[in-house]
């Protein structure tokens, strides 16, 4: 072989080893992007199911709340008037039914305390709150993660070389997550 062609072969070799290298970075580029959207919609999804989680949860408990608030409430406004209204002068049959309700009263306090020995109306309402608090984390993290993986994506779409590569795929910056006004206001719990 000639210098000449040597040269060639040199310089033919050395653009197949660039086209080679900048191939293979164009397919890595284009691929970090389909990686990072994907990130970006498993983090959506994330933000959905903490939405999901807290509504069920929240729900669930609200009612479970509000229930046994009215069970306390209703069984003690009872018993205040049984114990507060017995008149007197009643004959014994009419202390005999007073008694009774008193009685049936009595045993469905009993049947609660057995079924829930723990079971307080305060206990309840704390349960809600930690609940509450939890299903909020849970949800803040969620979104976190998405404006996490929204800031990695649209840092990449701007910075050169990669840009190239978006701009040539069309590619478009993702939006942050933010909460809309009515997400901004304090959640009503009316009991």
């Amino acid at each position: 072989m000639t210098p000449v062609q040597t040269t060639i072969v040199v310089i033919i070799a050395i653009i197949i080893l660039l086209a080679i290298i900048i191939i293979g970075w164009w397919i890595s580029t284009k691929n970090t992007f389909v990686r990072y959207q994907v990130s970006i919609e498993d983090a959506a999804s994330g933000i959905d199911v903490a939405l999901t989680k807290r509504f069920d949860l929240l729900t669930k408990m609200f009612d479970i709340t509000k229930g046994y608030a009215k069970h306390e409430k209703e069984t003690l406004s009872e018993v205040i008037g049984m114990r507060t209204g017995i008149p007197k002068g009643q004959s014994p049959k009419e202390l005999s039914a007073l008694s009774s309700k008193l009685d049936q009263v009595a045993k469905s306090i009993s049947l609660t305390v057995e079924r829930y020995p723990e079971l307080k109306a305060n206990t309840v309402f704390l349960e809600l709150q930690a609940s509450s608090r939890d299903a909020e984390e849970h949800l803040q993290a969620a979104r976190r993660m998405y404006n996490s993986n929204v800031k990695v994506y649209n840092q990449k779409l701007l910075v050169f070389p990669s840009s190239i590569v978006a701009n040539h795929y069309h590619y478009e910056k993702s939006d942050f997550f933010e909460a809309t006004a009515e997400e901004r206001k304090d959640v009503k719990m009316n009991f």
